[in-house]
This record gives C-alpha cells, sequence and structure tokens, in this order.
C-alpha cells in the first residue's frame, strides 16, 4: 500500500500557486467552490487508490474534529 506524501512534494511550488489562483480570478464564491471540487475530484481520480485517498481526507479532516 502506497502512503501518502504530506511533506513538500510539488515541482515549482509559486508556479502551480499562481496557477491555481489565476484560476479563480473573476470567479464568484459559488464558481470558486465549483472549480475547487472538481480540481480535488480530478486528482482523486488521477491518485486513484482509496488507501491513500482515506489518509488524505483523514489528514485534511483532523484538524475540523475535536
Amino acid at each position: 500500500m502506497s502512503k501518502l506524501i504530506t511533506t513538500a512534494n510539488i515541482d515549482q511550488p509559486d508556479d502551480f500557486y499562481q496557477l491555481l489562483t489565476d484560476m479563480t480570478l473573476g470567479l464568484s464564491d459559488q464558481q470558486v467552490c465549483e472549480a475547487n471540487a472538481r480540481l480535488i475530484l480530478l486528482l482523486c481520480n488521477h491518485i486513484g487508490e482509496l488507501p491513500i485517498l482515506q489518509q488524505a481526507i483523514n489528514t485534511a479532516s483532523a484538524h475540523l474534529h475535536p
């Protein structure tokens, strides 16, 4: 089983951040949420391994639960 990578691992992180923020320029809050949801689903599909996706969900939501 693969393990979720939680350390910095993005090639050209500044360029990626710019792409990510550019994606939302001129969009309403609702459109930003929809674009983010589509991006999340595309990346999840690319990962494709349920155990890794579960790790990502657990990690992302850990601070939300007391």
